[in-house]
């Protein structure tokens, strides 16, 4: 965008690209053409309404479960809701290709509930995320669904003290939700025996096997009886996920929902800098403009992530940030003061930042390029929902 260059122009034919050197996580960074984070030609974003074939009351949920959902406000599916929810149901296997955002958590936890309501077994249910902010909002979703329903969960992720897991674990609760990791911890010291479970769900499979978790995953789901439903949601059918989806279910129902995500309707520029300290310089001077209202700003470090954050605090900039180091009770605490609008900028790093929904947000700046331009997209497709406008800026050195 002119106004933070400068007056100075930035060709993208003169940039001399870095190629292939490696960054946090051992994964080549690509060399991604800077005119590709350009498009100043938005076009409007189009959504197809969704004529829903049931209401919740039409599915054989139970009185208390139907109470639960009348108070939360739910009276119409998505249409991952409305397509799976009656497969599951029924105790087939499903495989629910869909978008974040669409309720899927609502998708499989409603059919859980019911079973259980109808056979309450501890430990009948392990749910696996590959965050632990997505476990978490599994896990309270969870809760607001069964409330009078006397059925208990347990939540398993890295970055919380274990032995509080532990006593979670022990007390023989009805639903495990966790990260591959923590829960692969759990089973090799002897504490999380999964023998009594009939329902596995892979909530964002992709995501856990970009990140890393197949054989994990793998190791988990080879302790589970083969006699189990298995549901899986996934935002992509990646060649990885058509494997463990085979491997792992018995004639799956795949009921697709997917909308092909462009980012179209963003306005994206490049934001051209001479070096570190300009490049901190132009960061500020955006930030105290009041139209950046709420803004995710990208990092590629977890040390350079809370630096950045630490100096905008300095600035005066209400900012949180979200990265590995965070005990996840900060992570959980930083996440809620920006949704709450206590801090207005969030400063993250991808793997951070995965499965992130969080609404209203004006701006996605890439102070630091991303690993890969599907990495952008994730990142810019953080703004600009909901039929709303948004604006996303990319740092890149002349």
């Amino acid at each position: 965008m002119g106004q933070y260059n400068k007056g100075r122009s930035f060709s993208a034919r003169n940039h001399k690209p870095r190629r292939n050197f490696k960054s946090g996580g051992g994964r080549k960074k690509q060399y991604i053409n800077p005119a590709r984070f350009v498009n100043k030609n938005i076009s409007a974003k189009t959504v197809d309404i969704y004529e829903p074939q049931h209401r919740f009351s039409d599915f054989a949920l139970n009185t208390v479960l139907q109470e639960n959902l009348g108070r939360a406000g739910f009276v119409a599916p998505s249409a991952i809701q409305d397509q799976t929810i009656p497969l599951a149901l029924d105790g087939k296997d499903v495989i629910g290709l869909a978008n974040t955002g669409t309720g899927k958590t609502a998708a499989f936890l409603l059919p859980i509930l019911q079973k259980l309501y109808k056979q309450r077994v501890n430990q009948s249910v392990l749910i696996m995320a590959p965050t632990r902010e997505l476990a978490q909002q599994i896990d309270d979703e969870f809760r607001k669904f069964s409330q009078g329903m006397k059925l208990y969960s347990a939540t398993c992720v890295g970055g919380v003290n274990i032995n509080g897991q532990i006593r979670q674990v022990k007390r023989n609760p009805h639903i495990i939700i966790g990260t591959p990791g923590r829960l692969k911890d759990l089973i090799n010291r002897g504490v999380l025996r999964l023998h009594d479970i009939d329902t596995l769900v892979l909530d964002e499979a992709d995501r856990m096997l970009d990140m890393g978790f197949v054989n994990d995953i793998r190791a988990i789901v080879s302790q589970i009886p083969s006699e189990r439903q298995t549901l899986c949601f996934s935002a992509t059918m990646s060649d990885a996920v058509r494997i463990i989806t085979k491997d792992f279910m018995r004639g799956p129902v795949a009921v697709s929902v997917k909308v092909n995500e462009t980012n179209e309707h963003i306005y994206q520029d490049v934001v051209s800098f001479d070096d570190d300290a300009h490049k901190k310089e132009l960061l500020i001077e955006m930030l105290q403009k009041s139209e950046f209202e709420k803004v995710i700003v990208f990092g590629e470090t977890k040390y350079g992530v809370q630096r950045l954050s630490d100096l905008l605090e300095k600035q005066g900039i209400a900012s949180s940030a979200i990265h590995g180091n965070k005990s996840q009770g900060q992570r959980t605490r930083a996440l809620r003061a920006f949704a709450a609008n206590e801090a207005n900028v969030l400063v993250a790093t991808d793997v951070a930042a995965r499965g992130l929904d969080i609404p209203n947000v004006s701006h996605v700046i890439n102070f630091d390029t991303p690993q890969s331009y599907d990495d952008y997209v994730h990142r810019i497709g953080r703004t600009g929902r909901g039929g709303k406008s948004g604006t996303a800026l990319t740092f890149i050195k002349r």
